[in-house]
């Protein structure tokens, strides 16, 4: 008979409620670190995978611990990790195969994970790894973002948004941003330069000649978004819908492929009538990238925004949170007990 002996939080079914479940203990490969989880980060990718919205690009085997984001402490390494020791404290986005963050513990991949900064905790560190990443990839391996261009950041106040705002202006771009009203000093305060209220102001009518857009919404404002680059200006989009690029490094099978081309093929032709391009990111994990972003983080450059902190045992609630939005930055989950932070 299997022994259950760990906590963690799972979905059964797709759409179907998170609830907390007794579930085996991490298997741990030859190159893989098992970390006691401090905090774990919350994304919307968390959402969307209960919901289903992914299930045939990303086809987990449900019950399915969800969580993409983690910060701890390494309490056991395989035989072949050079990297980790037992007691480092660490932080990942493990690999899109291996998700299960809200747990008491996980095993990652060596090259998923990284050292986590100094300077700050457990919970901002578990805020970091899939909006940091995902910054990361959109403007600095894609965007190729330089110093004197100007890029619109959408969704400022965010998580991606609020990394993708501050590693832009250390880049040395003009950021230009979307918010509410009540956050326009925040993100003022986090770098942008150009800070327009979505509620009451049309970005399309404001801005022109950008070389760069991150567009996290879709639909509409991803057709807009089209509208306000230069001649050979890039959207790059988090939200969808995914281009053949993507499906061909998913090693997708022809169908899915020819799904995946046919969703973006009106907004890919759009895009070309315009002079412009349309990239579809679906970030990576990479310890590699992490490390470089601890840097930052150390130094100064990059600021976490934690905007609220639920108890371990409260992870239903801070599942449901996500859905009423309005936090600034991310929502954090910590066995930690001292967070001034932490939800009622």
């Amino acid at each position: 008979m299997e022994e259950f002996v760990m906590r963690a939080f799972v979905v059964s079914r797709y759409k179907g409620p998170v609830r907390q479940a007794e579930v085996p203990e991490p298997v741990v490969g030859e190159r893989d670190v098992l970390v006691q989880v401090r905090a774990a980060g919350l994304n919307q990718l968390d959402e969307k995978i209960r919901a289903g919205e992914f299930r045939r690009i990303l086809p987990y085997r449900l019950p399915q611990i969800l969580g993409n984001d983690v910060a701890g402490t390494v309490i056991g390494v395989g035989a072949q990790v050079r990297e980790f020791a037992v007691g480092d404290e660490v932080y990942a986005r493990p690999g899109k195969d291996r998700i299960g963050t809200f747990a008491e513990r996980i095993a990652i991949a060596e090259a998923d994970l990284a050292l986590k900064p100094a300077t700050v905790g457990f919970e901002e560190a578990a805020s970091l790894p899939l909006v940091a990443l995902t910054a990361w990839q959109a403007l600095v391996e894609r965007g190729n973002l330089r110093p004197g261009q100007r890029v619109l950041v959408h969704a400022g106040a965010g998580g991606v948004g609020t990394i993708a705002i501050q590693l832009a202006k250390h880049l040395g771009a003009t950021v230009a941003t979307t918010v509410s009203a009540r956050n326009a000093d925040f993100v003022r305060e986090l770098g942008a330069d150009v800070v327009i209220d979505y509620r009451d102001q049309d970005f399309e009518q404001l801005l022109d000649g950008y070389d760069l857009v991150l567009d996290s919404l879709g639909g509409e404002n991803l057709e807009k978004s089209l509208r306000v680059l230069r001649p050979g200006g890039k959207v790059i989009g988090i939200a969808g819908p995914p281009d053949p690029a993507f499906a061909r490094e998913l090693g997708s099978k022809l169908l899915l492929r020819l799904a995946m081309t046919a969703l973006s093929s009106g907004v890919r032709r759009r895009a070309r009538r315009l002079g412009v391009q349309y990239e579809f990111l679906f970030m990576r994990a990479s310890g590699s990238q992490l490390r470089q972003i601890t840097d930052l983080v150390d130094s100064g450059v990059l600021r976490p925004v934690v905007g609220r902190v639920f108890d371990f045992e409260q992870t239903v609630q801070a599942m449901e949170s996500l859905e009423n939005g309005g936090a600034r930055g991310k929502t954090v989950i910590s066995s930690n007990h001292n967070s001034n932070r932490r939800a009622s």
